[in-house]
């Protein structure tokens, strides 16, 4: 049984570590090597770095990474604010359209997002927002649903005696969000960070139909247009897709031991 076991993780460490491998090969490789070698070849010179000087001064990689970088963050930012304050009143204030309030996000889920593009675009170029960073930090700022869920499911497991206790030395409702939920939100935040955060750092659609023009073009439009100048130099395109990796690898290892420790550790003490 344990050898079965180990065989099923060795097998899934190939299956998911063999992509990657091979893009890594690639993007070492010159034009000619990459046309007479094997996928699984490994490159005559490991040091070889044109291809990536390539993908990252002719493909405009720099910008992409600055345009991306500033919707991330401004995003990231304004939905951990939304989501936890959203969670915050959802789960510990009692109003009368509350049940509504909860009936409306679960069924904004139902909808698939393709039925309402044409409304969207008009409500965004009628904001004169179309062909701007607003427009996609507006749009991801306005699909927040899953961070809500995931901030009110933590906030279950946060003690109300906390509140209590705050409430009779006299802190009002949003001194208690920000000095005492806010902090033992940290795992949670850290969640909707990464799966938030790359969700924003690989979309398409939305920068490619909001913001057409090249110079608000993001990491997935950037390497996108590597099909026109780069469409047969399957090697500055290797190089270009590990560019685009390593940015979100370095903040998912620096990120994931929040999401395995306890997330009720800090609400306990």
């Amino acid at each position: 049984m344990r050898l079965l076991k180990h065989l099923s993780l060795l097998g899934a460490a190939l299956v998911v570590l063999l992509p990657p491998l091979v893009l890594v090969f690639a993007s070492l490789k010159t034009h000619q090597e990459f046309a007479t070698s094997g996928p699984f070849d490994p490159p005559h010179d490991w040091l070889n770095l044109a291809n990536y000087a390539t993908a990252f001064n002719d493909g405009h990689m720099l910008r992409g990474f600055v345009n991306t970088s500033i919707i991330l963050v401004v995003s990231l930012a304004g939905t951990v604010l939304i989501g936890s304050m959203a969670a915050y009143a959802i789960d510990r204030f009692t109003f009368r359209l509350r049940p509504l309030v909860i009936a409306m996000f679960l069924l904004a889920t139902l909808v698939p997002g393709v039925t309402t593009q044409v409304a969207t675009f008009k409500v965004v170029d009628t904001l004169g927002l179309y062909d701007t960073r607003w427009s996609a930090i507006a749009l991801f700022l306005g699909t927040d649903i899953i961070s809500i869920y995931i901030f009110q499911q933590f906030l279950r497991g946060v003690p109300t005696e906390l509140d209590e206790a705050a409430a009779l030395e006299g802190a009002g409702a949003f001194t208690i969000y920000r000095r005492i939920i806010l902090p033992l939100l940290k795992p949670a935040i850290a969640t909707v960070v990464i799966i938030k955060g790359i969700a924003i750092y690989n979309e398409f659609y939305i920068p490619f139909l909001y913001m057409p023009s090249q110079e608000l073009g993001v990491i997935s439009t950037s390497l996108f247009r590597f099909k026109g100048p780069f469409g047969a130099q399957w090697e500055v395109i290797s190089a270009g897709v590990i560019l685009v990796i390593i940015p979100t690898l370095i903040v998912f290892l620096a990120l994931q031991r929040f999401i395995y420790n306890g997330f009720t550790a800090g609400a306990t003490k």
